[in-house]
């Protein structure tokens, strides 16, 4: 069984805006939850691309990414993910290329097929809101060769990119992109942290497909679940009401900016029941029920890392959630 002490951890960063704060606040808290986890000994930090969302402002992607290894000197600093079918895979290794030789060795560039907005943003961004990601393994190895060496009578470089081979790994919350990681012999994360219902046969499809490949001699798996840890149960549980309100509002239709705590939801029996199942893989509590959790977790999973996401309102509450799971870990 792995042991929590053994296991690599990150951190998952959505860069949430929050009620009352603004877009500048997000990025100073994702440079200060960066650092924390640098300092913590933690191994990545990753940003998601999303677009035309009120609560989140990580879309530019790759230059908050750029900024956050500005402020950092060791950790890992990546895309959790890229979502590769709204880019021009040469533009993607372009970004990505001047990062690694702006901070070569800690560039990670995670990718995902979904479009990560909906269709009229899609629209804005010149995508066929109908054209799906069926062309994600052609796109996929077309980014591939623009970052590893170039060929001989290859016509189209990256540059910066070409032979930087920045590290790819594949996204996911369902089968497809762990058959496809298994093929290809990419490291895998799995997307636990919003969608956790076909993680474990996801996790078995990939370690049971997997081959082996000049980047990866055996299966590596990143599991993201949610977490948020304080000084016991009963408050954390208070903090996590903001992610609750979250899913909530995504199941009404109504995205907002991220909301204070709130001590009781209004929720119908149905809503609750479908914003639990987002968080079916949360861990929430004090130390010793995180603890507890995280173990349970790693003995169900054995994830080779764990990718935390700690969505609380306050700044203050989410550096604290992760320095106690760092004792926790340290322990």
């Amino acid at each position: 069984m792995p042991r929590l002490s053994q296991t690599p951890l990150s951190v998952l960063d959505l860069a949430p805006i929050r009620a009352g704060g603004s877009v500048a606040d997000s990025f100073h808290a994702s440079v200060a939850l960066a650092q924390q986890a640098e300092t913590a000994g933690f191994t990545r930090h990753w940003l998601a691309e999303h677009h035309s969302l009120e609560g989140i402002a990580s879309a530019a992607t790759a230059v908050l990414i750029g900024h956050v290894a500005s402020q950092t000197s060791r950790i890992r600093v990546g895309s959790g993910g890229i979502m590769l079918p709204n880019h021009p895979p040469l533009v993607v290794a372009e970004q990505f290329g001047t990062l690694e030789t702006l901070y070569p060795g800690r560039i990670d560039l995670g990718l995902g097929r979904a479009p990560g907005s909906d269709a009229a943003t899609m629209a804005a961004m010149r995508r066929d809101p109908y054209a799906g990601g069926d062309d994600f393994p052609q796109r996929l190895t077309e980014l591939q060769g623009y970052l590893g060496d170039a060929k001989p009578d290859q016509r189209v470089r990256a540059v910066p990119g070409q032979g930087t081979h920045v590290p790819l790994w594949l996204l996911g919350s369902s089968l497809y992109s762990a058959q496809l990681a298994a093929r290809e012999g990419l490291p895998f994360a799995f997307a636990a942290q919003f969608a956790p219902g076909q993680l474990d046969e996801a996790l078995r499809v990939y370690r049971d497909q997997f081959r082996p490949s000049e980047v990866l001699d055996a299966p590596y798996a990143i599991v993201g679940l949610p977490v948020i840890a304080a000084d016991n149960d009963l408050h954390a549980q208070y903090l996590a009401s903001t992610a609750r309100l979250k899913f909530l509002g995504m199941i009404r239709g109504k995205r907002s900016l991220a909301q204070p705590p709130v001590e009781q939801l209004d929720w119908s029996p149905m809503e609750r029941v479908q914003v639990e199942s987002f968080l079916a893989a949360a861990v929430i509590g004090g130390p010793q029920t995180v603890k507890e959790g995280l173990e349970r977790f790693l003995e169900r999973t054995g994830a080779d890392e764990l990718m935390l996401n700690t969505d609380t309102y306050a700044l203050e509450d989410r550096l604290e959630s992760y320095r106690l799971v760092a004792d926790i870990w340290h322990a």
